[in-house]
């Protein structure tokens, strides 16, 4: 029997990273050089399929300036996952994620899917953060993590799905996170 699922899903890391660029390519399949700050949050949809169960991605990329930090902490509730993105040529975007994991933590569920993901892989010429010092840091924080470019669409795919296959196999447990699922034509259980 098929289920359909539904997960609030949280894009978050300093402005300037590529957050909403991740975003466009994973539900427009788009690239967009020049983008506005993004002003509290922006939103998005997609559906994917993981094994045979339909998966509905409400997907919140959230402003990365400090300014609007207390407006993007209320989008932290009830998500399921997240994307902690850093971007591979400036090096304090990295030095970052450790107050972004704290406040993600203090302000979301415990138990949060939450892979990092360093961006901006196409300009591994400039890289100040090595892929190393993700990988580190994300075992340290029992974090997924992988590599990406928003521009030339390495990984993005993989990066939301596979977070959203935790975020499914972990849906039992987890009653604090927006969560619905459908049993075929039966409607919400």
């Amino acid at each position: 029997m098929s289920r359909s699922y539904a997960f609030k899903y949280i894009i978050i890391g300093d402005t300037g990273v590529g957050k909403s660029c991740l975003l466009l390519q994973f539900t427009d399949n788009r690239f967009q050089r020049f983008h506005d700050v993004t002003i509290g949050v922006e939103f998005g949809i997609r559906t994917i399929n993981i094994n045979n169960n339909s998966v509905k991605l409400q997907i919140w990329d959230t402003a990365g300036q400090e300014r609007f930090r207390s407006i993007t902490r209320s989008y932290y509730r009830k998500a399921a996952g997240a994307l902690l993105v850093y971007d591979i040529t400036r090096r304090e975007t990295f030095d970052h994620m450790a107050t972004w994991l704290e406040d993600a933590r203090q302000h979301a569920s415990s138990d949060m899917i939450i892979m990092l993901v360093g961006n901006k892989s196409d300009l591994a010429g400039n890289r100040l953060v090595s892929t190393e010092e993700g990988e580190k840091f994300a075992k340290e924080n029992g974090l997924m993590f992988m590599e990406v470019s928003a521009k030339s669409r390495e990984n993005i795919e993989e990066a939301f799905v596979k977070t959203a296959e935790r975020m499914r196999v972990g849906y039992e447990g987890r009653r604090g996170c927006l969560v619905r699922v459908l049993v075929g034509d039966e409607g919400l259980s």
